[in-house]
């Protein structure tokens, strides 16, 4: 392995830790084991997959390997501790993590990206830094031979787990995600941190079955397992009675689609392999696609949609036909309106279907959106760096990371507002946002149960029907912090650095193994340069009189064994926002990493 210049890793100074009994650690504390540094924030899809994607490196290496979360927000929500202490809990993180509510830590690094994962010696020196996700196999060779290195001469020390578990919490649900009535009036909800679902009475709290475990698994039968899921949506009765189940369940973190049957809970796979997606294998095959964090589904005309987080799209799946692929979007992750096959979304979330329309909301860009006529169109929402909590006419409303909603009877879309802790509703006949009820923790989620409004209040551990009326709030606009690259006006020279790993080439077998594709938001802050091509460099123009903007940017480089009798073909892809602004003693040329 071909190290970089020696560079002493910055200390980690935040506002606290967590997952530590109480005890601040130090760069010092790390000496003698290798450490993977991953920034990151909960509200990022992204950064998820990495928590997945680190769990098996922490299993295989046990105390030689140090992880340590640095939790760097993005939205004004995700700086509160006790917000942050529920997400480590949430998501199940068993390492430390150091909450870093002014990004100090982030800055001493030099992090730019959502997440960013930094490996470190055991001598305290940084050895490789990597942003983006799918690094499992990088990371393990990197971090493989640090523990073999220093082995040998001496220098690893595993005495001991800086990790310590906070105490289990009793509670009849444990961070429900979503929610749907059944036939007969009980709610079914998806327990998504005890990994199954229960079946409540309409009071909402009596618990009438359980479906699954409850541990972290993949196992189909009356004895399955799940990985957190969310989503769940209910079958017409004739699709239900010729599939043979008679809902879907999001199995968010596996990456499948699970078919129950309400009669015995029995679990079946629908769609998905459990591997996540990296890009199209050209398939409808619903059992021989791949998936990427499905979080909601919704049946609307005649199919299954699927909110597909992971990916920043919408998919359809036909349950008679056993097929599934992309219904809208193009993996760019901005929020851009028209044309199925060319919007912009940024993690969806949530789905609720009317006969003429599909309406979703958009947690990266804090939106509520939706289908009409094959286009998409925005209600409510300004961009990726855009939220806050302003009621009033439509195109100056403001959410924060909203995560689930569903059309009232009366016609208005009720909007769980996740982040700013509210329920919201949007009349489409007068285009304006109220604020219905407020001091809700987390919700994630909203039905209507005979005839009454039903929140998932998530960090609460329950479900709720809350008191509803016009509550008022601040009017609070937030801007995210993260800084932006200072860029020349004029020409710019984009560079995408990719080498092979070790052992792998350039596979030219489907044509040119490079994609790189170029956009951005505003789309005229481009004069020339945007659009997709075969090359890791470009030559960009950016416009007269656009002060800032973001550079979205996804590249993909094919590759195979390189001496292999069966080759394994990989795919490494990433994706970047680069917020940027333009000033005269700014970069000329950027340059962006695609880690293999």
């Amino acid at each position: 392995m071909t190290k970089p210049a020696r560079v002493r890793a910055a200390e980690l100074r935040g506002r606290s830790w967590l997952n530590t009994g109480g005890r601040d650690l130090s760069l010092a504390d790390l000496r003698g084991r290798v450490a993977i540094i991953d920034f990151w924030t909960f509200c990022c899809i992204n950064c998820l997959h990495v928590l997945d994607e680190l769990r098996p490196l922490e299993e295989k290496y046990g105390d030689a390997l140090v992880i340590i979360g640095v939790h760097s927000p993005k939205f004004e929500h995700e700086r509160d501790p006790q917000a942050l202490a529920a997400a480590v809990e949430r998501y199940g993180v068993e390492h430390p993590v150091l909450d870093d509510p002014n990004l100090t830590t982030w800055d001493a690094f030099a992090a730019r990206a959502w997440p960013t994962l930094v490996v470190i010696d055991p001598a305290g020196y940084v050895v490789s830094t990597m942003a983006g996700e799918g690094h499992l196999e990088a990371l393990d060779a990197i971090v493989g031979e640090l523990v073999a290195e220093h082995t040998a001469d001496g220098t690893l020390d595993t005495a001991g787990s800086l990790y310590v578990a906070a105490p289990p919490a009793e509670t009849a649900l444990r961070f429900p995600g979503k929610a749907i009535e059944l036939p007969g009036g009980d709610v079914l909800v998806t327990d998504s941190a005890r990994h199954r679902l229960v079946r409540l009475a309409p009071d909402l709290e009596t618990v009438v079955s359980v479906i699954g475990t409850g541990e972290r698994g993949r196992a189909d039968g009356t004895e399955a397992q799940f990985n957190e899921p969310q989503g769940l949506a209910l079958l017409p009765a004739e699709v239900a009675a010729e599939a043979g189940y008679d809902l879907v369940v999001a199995d968010t973190v596996n990456h499948l689609l699970r078919g129950v049957r309400l009669a015995d809970g029995h679990v079946t796979t629908v769609a998905g392999t459990g591997k996540q997606w990296r890009m199209d294998n050209g398939t409808a095959d619903a059992l021989e696609v791949d998936l990427s964090s499905p979080w909601d589904l919704a049946w609307f005309e005649g199919e299954l949609i699927i909110a597909m987080a992971g990916i920043h799209q919408l998919w359809s799946f036909d349950p008679l036909a056993r097929t599934a692929g992309v219904y809208a979007g193009t993996t760019v992750e901005s929020l851009k309106d028209g044309p199925l096959d060319q919007v912009w979304m940024a993690q969806p979330s949530g789905l609720a279907a009317t006969a003429d329309r599909l309406w979703l909301v958009d947690s990266e860009t804090s939106a509520l959106r939706y289908v009409e006529r094959g286009a998409m169109h925005t209600a409510v929402g300004q961009g990726l760096f855009d939220f806050g909590h302003v009621d009033g006419p439509a195109a100056d409303a403001l959410m924060q990371h909203p995560l689930g909603l569903a059309v009232l009877p009366d016609g208005r879309v009720a909007v769980a507002d996740t982040y700013n802790g509210a329920l919201r509703a949007y009349d489409p006949s007068t285009e304006t946002v109220a604020t219905l009820a407020a001091d809700l923790a987390e919700p994630s989620d909203v039905i209507v149960l005979g005839g009454k409004v039903v929140v998932v209040e998530s960090a609460a551990h329950r479900l709720t029907a809350p008191d509803l009326g016009e509550a008022a709030v601040s009017g609070q606009h937030h801007r995210v912090t993260r800084k932006r690259t200072k860029v020349a006006p004029g020409a710019l020279r984009l560079e995408v650095l990719f080498e092979p790993a070790a052992g792998q080439k350039l596979d030219y077998t489907f044509g040119s193994p490079i994609q790189v594709t170029i956009s951005a938001d505003p789309p005229q802050l481009l004069a020339e340069g945007a659009g997709k091509g075969e090359e890791l460099g470009r030559d960009l123009v950016l416009a007269d009189g656009i002060e800032k903007g973001v550079l979205q940017v996804v590249a993909q480089a094919a590759t195979c064994d390189a001496e292999a009798e069966h080759p394994a073909c990989h795919l490494t892809r990433q994706d970047w926002g680069v917020p940027i602004e333009i000033a005269e003693d700014g970069v000329s040329t950027l340059r962006l990493v695609l880690r293999a």
